[in-house]
């Protein structure tokens, strides 16, 4: 599984990488985290609010910080 946190670097994009690493560890699945900051590669997600989040290549999230008891059912639903 491979989890996208899409956002140029902003103090939001941080807490939302923060939050989906501590669903990862809660949930106990293993996953990558991988930053997004590339604003050409976000917009062609169809992203126009960061942060966001995605799952697989799909994104579940955009525009605010989810926390991580908001973050692990998504998580188990796409494993």
């Amino acid at each position: 599984m491979i989890i996208q946190v899409l956002g140029a670097g902003c103090p939001k994009c941080r807490m939302l990488e923060e939050q989906a690493r501590l669903a990862l560890a809660d949930a106990n699945i293993d996953a990558e985290i991988v930053k997004v900051t590339d604003i050409d590669a976000i917009m062609e997600m169809g992203v126009m609010m960061t942060p966001a989040l995605a799952i697989d290549g799909k994104v579940v999230s955009s525009g605010k910080v989810l926390k991580k008891d908001q973050i692990i059912p998504m998580l188990q639903e796409a494993e």
